[in-house]
């Protein structure tokens, strides 16, 4: 893991309680929801405060997600469009999305 992913690791957190991925800026909460779907984390919908779009929070939120995936050996199946669009922009999150 590079210096960059570490540092949006540390940014980004799993809250299993609320089956969502986590990052606090400026008071606000930026999540991407999922659910677990037997081996896989299906990732469900992310969303970012009006007040923090526009200044890259999705994109940090998105890579820190994966990079807590690839961390824990875990693999994914983007099921929101955002997620999607940003694993096609980012070839080297590939390896995580699961064949179905």
């Amino acid at each position: 893991m590079t210096h960059e992913e570490t540092a949006v690791v540390n940014e980004v957190k799993d809250n299993a309680a609320r089956s969502r991925y986590e990052m606090e800026v400026g008071g606000h909460t930026a999540f991407i929801d999922y659910y677990q779907d037997g081996a896989v984390r299906v990732l469900t919908h992310a969303e970012v405060p009006p007040e923090l779009r526009g200044g890259g929070v999705a994109a940090k939120l998105t890579a820190g997600a994966l990079a807590l995936v690839r961390e824990r050996g875990e693999r994914i199946l983007p099921r929101c469009s955002y997620v999607v669009q940003f694993i096609e922009r980012n070839p080297q999150y590939q390896d995580l999305v699961a064949a179905r």
